[in-house]
């Protein structure tokens, strides 16, 4: 995400480097041409690409390789060492390949090829047997709805592919929208996914502002809120997520702001310029989040949740008290375990009589997914709209994603539904594929990560109940792995200060998973 030039580090390839200094399964920083490139090695196969990942800049070195592909360490994006390819959220741009070149007992890296922004190796557009969809609508132009146009034209789909959303910009970086950039030190321009060109460019259509109202699922029509309608041949359901208002009285007369959207986040940057002090409701991810953005802006900041600690439910106590001290040590005010009574226009009042005073609210309680459009039309719903292994949903030719979908976790077993921005993206290009037939299981290992200040954990897996935690390194110091284990086996893995660490976890569970697949296999066979 930085348009900062790199600095140059390691050897020149230009002019050559010994096979025999870079081992089997290595990989090595140093530059070509006044770039940084990454060259790693697969046997007597040389790769050699761009060494920072396109989604935020991470050091790809840093990183993990996992066959002809690397994984990156920030926040876990893949790509093909022998296309450039992002093949997993949430980069989605490809990075640059050079060629390699070996002489003797050298590899030279000599030039640089630019990768295709969408394809490289394309893939039949409908698998073996199968018949593409006369066309796609996307009702949501989200994480998911966003990655699943962009895959459905990457796969080699070349029907109408129309994208619906309720916003008024192109599909942005939801993530950063309670960061860098609601702290001031990410530019508004960094924050769209892609271009409104981009989109021309690749034959997507996106309807901005409008909502679906009704889905006809026999005649295979949307109805929008402006009486339009489009049919389609397969459909995306990726609607997401509103956030959970505070009762009405409760906030009457206050200047009361919730964080979802561009608008919102601009929304709270107008009203902060003229606060001195912000109570933020919530001790969530992201009314955390909120409040290290706002003391960015030197904002007095009190923050009020019911709970003992910030985020114990999703991180266990220790966690939650790192995340407690290190806000505190940048002089957030917390009041735990405590309500707000009631809002008024300069101050809130807590349920024990304290009183903040409170130039702007910000409320992060949480969010509730936008089932409404799936309940309307029958869809079977259970806690959010269940879909098979495949993201379908019970009518064929309808699949979910994102925030709304209760899929099986193909590690415990049980049906889960995750609010995380990864997660959307991952299950928007794999039911993608699958409206192109290719019956593509939905097995990727959920991940997401917080960012407080400079510290940022990273959590891979999926534990709502645990039954005791190992803890490796100090929380305390912001340097440990915090591992949270049900049935003898760690079901997720929180990080901090240990990146490498997060994608090792993350790759131990996916071979759990692919054992669990193989067992199953035998087990029908």
């Amino acid at each position: 995400m930085s348009g900062e030039q790199a600095e140059l580090t390691g050897p020149d390839f230009t002019l050559g480097l010994a096979l025999a200094e870079l081992a089997d399964g290595a990989m090595l920083v140093g530059h070509a041409a006044g770039k940084p490139v990454l060259v790693a090695r697969r046997g007597d196969v040389i790769f050699a690409i761009g060494a920072s990942c396109t989604h935020y800049g991470g050091p790809l070195a840093d990183g993990l390789l996992v066959g002809d592909t690397v994984r990156c360490p920030w926040h876990h994006a893949c790509f093909s060492l022998r296309t450039g390819q992002a093949l997993r959220a949430p980069a989605l741009k490809p990075v640059v390949r050079w060629v390699v070149e070996r002489r003797d007992t050298k590899f030279y890296v000599t030039r640089e090829i630019e990768a295709d922004e969408l394809l490289v190796e394309r893939a039949p557009a409908v698998s073996s047997g199968g018949t593409a969809p006369s066309s796609v609508v996307i009702v949501g132009a989200g994480a998911a709805g966003n990655a699943a146009a962009e895959m459905l034209r990457r796969e080699g789909y070349e029907g109408p592919v129309t994208m619906i959303g309720g916003e008024d910009s192109v599909p942005n970086d939801r993530p950063n929208l309670s960061k860098d950039y609601l702290a001031g030190t990410a530019p508004e321009e960094w924050i769209p996914l892609r271009s409104p060109e981009f989109y021309d460019a690749h034959a997507i259509r996106l309807v901005r502002g409008r909502r679906v109202t009704t889905i006809d699922v026999s005649g295979k029509r949307v109805t929008l809120d402006d009486g339009s309608t489009h049919d389609f041949g397969a459909l995306l359901l990726a609607t997401g997520a509103d956030p959970i208002h505070l009762p009405t009285p409760q906030a009457a007369g206050s200047r009361v702001l919730y964080l979802r959207t561009l608008a919102d986040s601009r929304a709270i940057i107008a009203a902060a310029k003229d606060a001195h002090t912000v109570v933020v409701i919530g001790a969530s991810f992201i009314g955390l989040e909120v409040a290290a953005a706002l003391r960015a802006r030197k904002i007095d900041v009190h923050v009020v949740a019911p709970e003992q600690r910030p985020l114990e439910r999703v991180l266990g106590p220790e966690l939650g008290d790192f995340v407690r001290g290190v806000h505190e040590s940048h002089g957030v005010v917390f009041h735990l375990g405590h309500s707000a009574k009631q809002i008024d226009a300069n101050s809130v009042t807590l349920d024990n009589g304290d009183l903040i005073s409170a130039d702007l609210v910000v409320v992060g309680i949480g969010v509730r997914p936008r089932l409404e459009l799936a309940e309307q039309c029958g869809l079977a719903i259970d806690k959010g709209v269940l879909v098979n292994e495949f993201l379908e949903t019970s009518a064929p030719g309808i699949f979910a994603a994102g925030d709304i979908a209760r899929y099986p976790d193909a590690l415990s077993g049980a049906r889960i539904r995750v609010e995380h921005w990864v997660v959307a993206e991952r299950q928007g290009q794999t039911a993608a594929r699958n409206m192109l037939g290719r019956r593509e299981r939905f097995d990727a290992v959920p991940f997401f990560w917080s960012r407080h200040y400079d510290q940022s954990i990273s959590y891979v897996g999926h534990a709502e109940h645990w039954d005791s935690v190992e803890i490796i390194g100090a929380p305390d110091k912001g340097d440990c792995v915090v591992r949270y284990i049900a049935n003898g086996q760690a079901i997720a893995v929180a990080t901090v200060g240990r990146d490498r660490e997060s994608l090792e976890a993350e790759r131990q569970m996916e071979q759990a998973i692919d054992a669990l697949s193989s067992l199953a296999t035998r087990m029908h066979t």
